[in-house]
């Protein structure tokens, strides 16, 4: 199984402002409507694991962006709005309780999303690539894509592609032994 990270971030490392803002995502001039590789990135993804306040950001959108099985990670939701049966599945599990039951499903490739559910994937040594795309603006202060580790993480530089002229992602391996 491989569980890629696929997130963006402002120059100084805020995946969204204080309090929670990502309008800013919004501001980079797209004159092409490019969607900065994610067609391509999702069509490897068997599903899609994000943390609640990751899902009730994307529940505000207009429509359901995802075609694909989505699972909600949260300790504190225990019901979702009708309108979500059929399209996510929420869990109570531990990251690594989530990798061995979604493994058992028979799915292999899988999308982390959310800051505090990269985070804590990342602590339990179970991502494998982070696609990290930057954009130029300086936010000041938000939700940090990097929270504290117990240790280093060593990554390996895969490949790096500018979109629009201003967008950098930039993908990377997690080195291990």
């Amino acid at each position: 199984m491989t569980l890629y990270a696929y997130i963006a971030q402002s120059l100084d490392g805020y995946i969204a402002g204080p309090n929670g803002e990502i309008d800013w995502l919004h501001d980079v001039e797209n004159p092409e409507s490019s969607d900065f590789g994610f067609t391509k990135f999702f069509e490897q993804i068997d599903a899609l694991v994000m943390g609640r306040k990751t899902f009730e950001k994307v529940a505000t959108f207009d429509e359901w962006p995802y075609n694909k099985p989505v699972y909600v990670i949260s300790s504190t939701v225990t019901s979702l709005p009708s309108k979500y049966y059929g399209k996510v599945i929420l869990l109570n599990l531990k990251p690594s309780e989530i990798v061995e039951k979604l493994e058992s499903d028979g799915l292999t490739n899988l999308y982390i999303d959310g800051g505090s559910l990269i985070q804590s994937f990342l602590s339990e040594d179970l991502i494998d690539k982070l696609i990290i795309t930057t954009i130029p603006i300086l936010l000041g202060d938000g939700i940090a894509l990097f929270g504290k580790l117990e240790s280093c993480i060593i990554l390996n530089y895969e490949s790096t592609e500018v979109f629009v002229n201003q967008l950098v992602q930039t993908t990377y391996s997690v080195k291990r032994e």
